[in-house]
């Protein structure tokens, strides 16, 4: 049986049947109750089981009371009344869950006594614990001596790493490099150009030229550079610049361009 409309109350037949508002309506019949405009599914708005447009929807009023003598006298009744309730239902739970418990000496006894059962549990705990994860180490005399000789002993593989690996950045930057090699009247300039591009060739040294040795290893950083470790021996030694020398590394079989303050006269 088809249900009746909520507006005209005909039978609403399944095609054209819109469900809203707890009623069944025709699609025809489901407009606002002021203006009668056709309303659907997404844009009424419902006010008492009745569908409105957005212009006509009944707005909440809020109505101010007077606080007179009697709203007062009201208002109070209604706060002792509310006290009263919650009194009595406090008391009628007195007891069922936790109730106040009075410090006397006779608890302040059991306290104590249950204090005491805690902390001999907890040392009986400990020790039968005591060896299976860590333990603790008395700091004595010797203990401390040893802990002292490891420390220096560490510093002093820290110290050897460290001089292995130093690399001093004091050298002159590459800029003054450049800025002598842009000067294409400069003989010495012009012959280490050549040398760094026959780097990678094995030359003999000569005989009569200076010797120096490296005091720190340097990495080289351009193609007509020397790559030097500490101690290396360095033959035919030729200052070209500020800073800047020209020489063959004995180890490396290489010639080239390296940091005068990196080596010394042997």
């Amino acid at each position: 049986m088809n249900p009746p409309c909520g507006r005209c109350n005909k039978p609403v037949y399944p095609t054209e049947k819109i469900n809203c508002l707890d009623k069944y309506w025709h699609k025809g019949c489901f407009s606002c109750e002021v203006c009668k405009m056709a309303l659907s599914m997404t844009n009424y708005k419902g006010f008492e089981k009745k569908p409105y447009c957005t212009m006509h929807y009944p707005k909440t009023s809020f109505t101010i009371v007077t606080d007179t003598p009697e709203n007062l006298r009201l208002k109070q009744q209604s706060m002792l009344n509310s006290q009263a309730l919650y009194k009595e239902e406090f008391e009628k739970n007195k007891g069922k869950g936790f109730s106040a418990v009075a410090d006397t000496p006779e608890m302040q006894r059991v306290k104590k006594t249950q204090d005491q059962i805690s902390n001999a549990l907890y040392k009986e705990e400990f020790e039968k614990n005591k060896g299976k994860g860590f333990s603790v180490v008395v700091d004595t005399p010797e203990m401390q001596r040893v802990k002292k000789t490891q420390d220096q002993i560490s510093n002093i593989k820290y110290h050897e790493e460290f001089e292995k690996s130093k690399i001093r950045s004091d050298a002159p930057p590459p800029e003054n490099r450049q800025d002598y090699e842009d000067q294409p009247s400069n003989p010495v300039s012009h012959f280490s150009q050549s040398a760094g591009q026959m780097r990678t060739a094995a030359v003999a040294p000569h005989s009569g030229g200076k010797r120096y040795q490296a005091m720190y290893s340097y990495m080289a950083t351009e193609a007509d550079e020397v790559s030097l470790q500490e101690g290396d021996l360095i033959l035919d030694v030729e200052p070209i610049d500020e800073g800047w020398v020209f020489g063959f590394n004995q180890r490396t079989g290489q010639r080239g361009m390296l940091p005068a303050n990196y080596v010394r006269p042997v």
